[in-house]
């Protein structure tokens, strides 16, 4: 895989011909040391990844795109705070969202909380993030998909770049994923985890499709929540307020749109 675009935006890029999991490959990588934040590995042949609630995700070769970026939060001051974490995949799921509107400029395209990539409601890219707290870092995980085809993708909800009508040129795509993750990452890093005055809160909210509408999450624990989602807190999370008007905080859930009639 040629990445010409791609090569000098981040300080190192892994290119796999075939990988298991970038992020697991890539956050052995980190446990061992000497890698700078912003180090990232990507392949176009990942074989047993994963997605969130530990979903299985792999693709035909060369029709994905996934990639695995290491960040090492360091504000003016020090690490970055734990509850400011919540923030990083955000900023990774504008940033594929930012990517991917480039070369579909036509569709309508928005993130779903925290961070999958959404075409019309269906979904592009998605986005996993992996703590590694012995080094004070995440590894953030997106998987694109490309040049699937109608009959490649895995479920009726799925596209891809090449069914939207747009270019899946990897490099284009990646470059443009990797350049804003890094300027929106490190804004946010330079204000200390200050997602308003960096602009990340805003950006989120513009992007976001989950806002305003009605949504159905599932916590990690099995339990359920079903209201309209209002806002993010300071922390990124999720506020959901139900039909017998309690506030919800969502930290962590796989979020469904109640509704799809509305834009996405």
């Amino acid at each position: 895989m040629h990445l010409p675009a791609s090569r000098g935006i981040v300080p190192e890029l892994l290119v796999r011909a075939s990988s298991p999991s970038t992020n697991a490959e890539l956050v052995g990588l980190a446990r061992d040391g000497g890698l700078e934040s912003f180090t990232t590995l990507v392949t176009e042949d990942q074989t047993a990844g994963r997605g969130r609630l530990d979903r299985s995700w792999s693709t035909p070769p060369g029709s994905a795109l996934a990639v695995s970026v290491l960040i090492s939060p360091q504000t003016p001051s020090g690490p970055l705070a734990p509850e400011r974490y919540g923030w990083l995949p955000i900023a990774a799921g504008i940033a594929a969202t930012r990517a991917l509107r480039a070369v579909l400029p036509a569709a309508s395209v928005a993130f779903k909380w925290p961070n999958d990539v959404l075409v019309g409601g269906r979904k592009l890219c998605g986005v996993l993030a992996e703590l590694l707290p012995a080094r004070g870092a995440v590894v953030i995980g997106a998987g694109i998909n490309l040049a699937m085809t109608p009959e490649q993708l895995p479920v009726p909800t799925a596209t891809s770049v090449a069914v939207e009508g747009g270019d899946p040129d990897p490099d284009t795509i990646l470059a443009g994923y990797l350049t804003s993750l890094r300027e929106l990452v490190e804004g946010y890093l330079a204000t200390g985890g200050d997602a308003e005055r960096s602009g990340l809160a805003p950006l989120a909210r513009t992007l976001c499709a989950s806002l305003d509408r009605e949504v159905r999450v599932e916590l990690p624990d099995g339990g359920v929540i079903e209201g309209r989602a209002t806002g993010l807190d300071v922390d990124g999370h999720l506020i959901v307020d139900d039909a017998r008007g309690r506030r919800h905080v969502v930290a962590a859930g796989d979020v469904t749109h109640a509704r799809l009639e509305g834009p996405e």
